[in-house]
């Protein structure tokens, strides 16, 4: 029998009628659980080894087609379903967290340029993105504002370009990137109307760029301070209309991309579980396993009913998603990613606890998940900004329906 090739099983696992065979994806489970045991363990102790994430990682899974797995296929992706990827995600996020992060964000930067590109566009950024040709870092966050419509980077617009200023910071994979995503705001302007977004090239003039300081966790992953001073940006490279930067950033990238984030909780989650599992099945004190010890069984029996839960929600987030009508997807993504990464939280300190004073050495295995595990608190907005994103929908739910029957 002809061994299939890793790309090759990726590629094939959407029919031409754009269904998925589910044997086929099955392959790939196992495939992308392999890979992430084998190959990616000894990328993990790399990074961890030398700080940084090597070219040739990027490479591999590119080669393996793992960043195009929930593109379309006419853009060059493998044509998952969100809800299919999803599961490839939960594999990949039991590996390291640079890793983790690198599929994450190829596979879904892409849905935020796309939804408001012209056809030019399309070809110019979405489909070099797609195919690994060109790296886009989301470029949101900044030092001295709040999340959203509180931008204070700025454009002024002169003639067929803008001239853009101010900071950014923590943009991921922001140092060695082709392009940033981002978004700014029209001088003098506030509130949403007056957003916009736009693609500036790396080698823009008029650019700081300093690499920050070295994480607690996802070592290895590049994050940019950046400064724009009167840096031109052609008009031709912004997505969508003036006053619509929001709508690409929310819509297409942050709601899709906090389900996804809360399917990563639960891949770390069970990495920290299969760790706790393993040790408390061979560590033996006073002649017993730690899990003959309910305590211990106590904690692992918790650590389940925490991860089937939030695996749970995260896959009816998904599918409201998919729905593309859903008004309550915006509501239920944050809820998602509220609700694992507090999950995470607590299964990532019992998996510790249950290791032991030896669990906290970095020669432990679960050390680096902890430490992974606390980025995911900011990742995508902290859980306050998921709780004002929830009150929000659903007190305007209850002012647009009036207050429920009691």
């Amino acid at each position: 029998m002809t061994q299939t090739t890793p790309t090759s099983v990726a590629r094939a696992v959407v029919d031409t009628h754009q269904t998925v065979d589910e044997a086929r994806f099955t392959a790939l489970k196992d495939e992308v659980a392999a890979y992430v045991a084998g190959p990616g363990e000894v990328w993990a102790e790399r990074i961890e080894r030398e700080g940084v994430v090597a070219q040739g990682l990027w490479d591999e899974l590119r080669e393996r087609g793992y960043l195009s797995l929930a593109a379309p296929q006419e853009y060059g992706g493998a044509g998952l379903t969100f809800s299919h990827y999803l599961q490839l995600l939960e594999l990949f996020s039991m590996s390291h967290a640079s890793l983790r992060m690198i599929v994450h964000v190829c596979n879904g930067v892409w849905r935020a340029i796309d939804q408001f590109a012209t056809d030019e566009q399309r070809a110019r950024f979405v489909i070099p993105q797609v195919k690994g040709e060109s790296r886009v870092a989301f470029t949101l966050t900044e030092p001295t504002a709040g999340t959203g419509a509180d931008l204070r980077c700025h454009v002024t617009r002169e003639g067929d370009r803008y001239l853009l200023s101010g900071e950014k910071h923590l943009i991921t994979f922001g140092v060695n990137c082709d392009r940033w995503l981002l978004f700014a705001r029209l001088t003098g302007s506030t509130g949403k109307e007056g957003t916009l977004a736009l693609m500036v090239d790396r080698s823009t003039p008029g650019v700081t760029v300093t690499p920050m300081a070295e994480t607690m966790g996802v070592r290895g992953t590049d994050h940019a301070h950046l400064v724009f001073e009167d840096a031109p940006v052609p008009v031709a490279d912004r997505l969508g209309a003036e006053g619509q930067g929001l709508e690409v950033a929310l819509g297409g990238f942050l709601t899709p991309s906090r389900i996804a984030v809360g399917m990563t909780c639960v891949g770390l989650a069970r990495r920290a579980q299969d760790l706790a599992v393993h040790h408390a099945l061979h560590r033996t004190t006073f002649g017993k396993t730690l899990s003959q010890r309910q305590a211990i069984s106590f904690m692992i029996a918790e650590n389940a009913a925490d991860l089937e839960a939030a695996r749970q929600l995260v896959a009816h987030a998904a599918r409201e998603w998919e729905r593309g009508d859903s008004e309550d997807v915006v509501a239920v993504s944050s809820m998602c990613k509220l609700v694992a990464v507090d999950m995470l939280t607590r299964v990532t300190d019992k998996a510790l606890q249950i290791h032991g004073g030896i669990g906290y050495w970095s020669s432990s295995a679960i050390e680096r998940v902890y430490r992974d595990a606390r980025a995911q608190r900011f990742e995508e907005g902290t859980n306050e900004i998921q709780k004002t994103v929830i009150a929000r929908e659903v007190l305007r739910r209850y002012e647009r329906d009036g207050e429920a029957v009691r």
